[in-house]
This record gives structure tokens, sequence and C-alpha cells, in this order.
């Protein structure tokens, strides 16, 4: 198999123009008090922040780790292993005056890239983890970045959500990938998440798959104390066309019958003190 990470490198490189064009952007310019509907969904389960040095890992251009930013974090750094998402994300930190370190790393070298026991927040965002090959390495990242008291706080698409294939006419759902971790599957996607003229100009991608459990198992064998776990019904894009409909607020659910799909999950561990 192609190395995983240039060929997504590649894949998120060329997405972020269509981001840049499709994110609405300009909102964030224009009011100092919005946030994106990631981190607006999160809240009540985040709480205040205020004070707090913050890492927003697998940051892409931004708009989640500036959104953290206005919600009163003494510091905030976002790590992304994209050079042009990065660049996008500082733009527009600057554009809206708030002062976020942006470093460029692929996720297994975060440590050394930032240094360790750092933060008092590790923040990642949806759509991360299916591009990691190995959930445990990702745990000991997380956990060597986090001083001790420090917090993790995750939300993530739902492993159920990642295995299934594209909507049958019938409706029925149909699991067709891999739920529980293996080698990363490769996929060809001309389009990205949001409307565009034209196909991506590196449509490969490879991707990975860890079952919650795997997940959660992860966490604790790192040294993190599990303190929440949620699963939720709606996700914030829309990754199965006319089956699912736009909840304000929320996201997108299923149309038909939504307690059928585990959507995303929330997940919050912390590091012990001693």
């Amino acid at each position: 198999m192609a190395d995983y990470v240039e060929v997504n490198r590649a894949n998120w490189d060329s997405r972020v123009p269509h981001h840049v064009a499709g994110y609405g952007l300009q909102r964030f310019r224009d009011d100092a008090s919005q946030l994106s509907d990631v981190v607006r969904f999160d809240m009540p389960r985040l709480g205040s922040i205020e004070g707090l040095d913050v890492v927003h890992l697998q940051c892409h251009i931004g708009t989640d780790t500036l959104s953290l930013a206005r919600l009163g974090a003494r510091s905030v750094t976002g790590l992304d292993f994209s050079a042009p998402a990065l660049a996008a994300a500082a733009s527009l930190a600057t554009d809206c005056g708030a002062a976020i370190d942006f470093v460029e790393s692929d996720l297994y070298g975060a440590v050394e890239a930032l240094g360790a026991g750092r933060f008092d927040l590790v923040y990642t965002g949806i759509g991360a983890l299916c591009w990691l090959p190995d959930v445990e390495r990702w745990a000991q990242v997380v956990a060597a970045l986090l001083r001790p008291g420090g917090r993790l706080f995750i939300r993530e698409g739902h492993p159920v959500l990642w295995a299934l294939d594209d909507p049958r006419p019938d409706g029925l759902l149909v699991l067709a990938y891999p739920y529980f971790e293996t080698e990363g599957i490769p996929f060809s996607e001309p389009v990205t998440y949001v409307e565009h003229d034209g196909a991506l100009e590196s449509p490969d991608i490879i991707s990975f798959n860890h079952g919650l459990a795997a997940i959660i198992t992860a966490v604790m064998a790192a040294g993190l104390h599990l303190i929440a776990i949620e699963e939720h019904d709606s996700v914030p894009w829309n990754p199965l066309g006319d089956a699912m409909e736009e909840v304000p607020g929320e996201g997108f659910r299923l149309r038909v019958a939504p307690e059928r799909l585990p959507a995303t999950y929330t997940l919050q561990a912390l590091k012990p003190v001693d």
C-alpha cells in the first residue's frame, strides 16, 4: 500500500481551496462571537475552558481552533499535517485578531513538534481518527501532551458510521466495511463534503476504522481515566445523502428511525495528577 500519510496529505491539500470557499469564513471575520457549528454543539459537554492551554489536533483550516480561542482559552495551538490548511488557518486567525500558534506535523509527531506536558486540554474534532492506522499510538500521544490533571475531549464519527456502505434504494443500512481496526482501505472520492465545482486534484485516500471498545481501551492503556462517553444520533455533515435530514443546531441525522444509527460519540478522559 502507498504511504498513507502522503496519500492523505495530498488529498487534504487539495481540499483546502474548496473548504476556504465553502466554510463560510467571512462569518468569523464579521462577528467576533461566531463559533463553528462543531464547537457550538460541543460546548455543553466541553464546559468552561477559560484560562486553559489548549491544543487542537488535526485542526485543518482552523475554524474550530478559532472557536476554542473565542471561548477564553489562555493559549491555543493548532496542529495539522497540511501546509496549505495551516496557511488558511493562520490567515483566518490573523484577520480575526486571534493569537493562535499553528504547527505543521503528522499526528504521531505531535510530542516532538510541540513538547510534552504542555496542555490542559487536548481537543480533537470530527473526522480525525479515521485517518490514523494505530489508535493506541494516538492515545499515547494525547497522554504525553497533557499536563497532570489535563483533559482529552474528542467528538468523532462513530465507527458504525464509518463501516456503512452508501444507502440502498430500499433504505436499509448495510455494514460493508470493517468496524474493527485493520489495514487501511483505499477509496477515491472526487468531491469533498462541501459543494464545489470540479473534481479534487488528489481524490485518493486511505481510511482506517477503530471500534469503540478499542478506542476506550487505548485511552485507558495510555494512563488516562475515562470520565464520560456519550453516543449521538447526529453528525455535522451529510454522509448518507437523501437518507438524512438536517436538524438545526444538531447537524444531520437519519430521516427515518434515527435511533438506528450512532453517528458520532463524545469521549472525555483525564490524566491523573499522581
